[in-house]
């Protein structure tokens, strides 16, 4: 197993299939944390395991039920291609007044 060398940050993030020209919150997440397979008898620091949650609603309601997604770390921070562009499968969010409106949606989806 390949110990991550840096850690994911709790937050929001978005996908790198977000369009701006969506809805506000489409393919924007909140990462709550890292975690570990329970039968792989991994050490805490060798967690690699990203759980996050969708801050939006796909048409068969699946976000809505509260579930969490789990992605490989390596996955999670990996590059794809869009556009013939090389990017971050997702990215942090760090813009003070988009992070206020997520914890608004956040707090209305989850009921925090």
């Amino acid at each position: 197993m390949k110990i991550p060398t840096q850690r994911i940050e709790p937050g929001f993030y978005r996908h790198y299939k977000y369009d701006p020209s969506g809805e506000f919150a489409n393919y924007s997440y909140e990462v709550l944390g890292v975690g570990i397979h329970t039968e792989d008898n991994c050490a805490p620091e060798d967690a690699n395991m990203v759980v996050y949650r969708a801050l939006y609603s796909s048409p068969s309601g699946f976000n809505e039920n509260g579930l969490y997604y789990i992605r490989p770390y390596e996955m999670f921070i990996d590059v794809v291609e869009k556009n013939g562009e090389k990017i971050q499968r997702f990215t942090k969010i760090t813009d003070p007044k988009i992070m206020e409106n997520l914890e608004s949606i956040k707090q209305t989806m989850y009921r925090v």
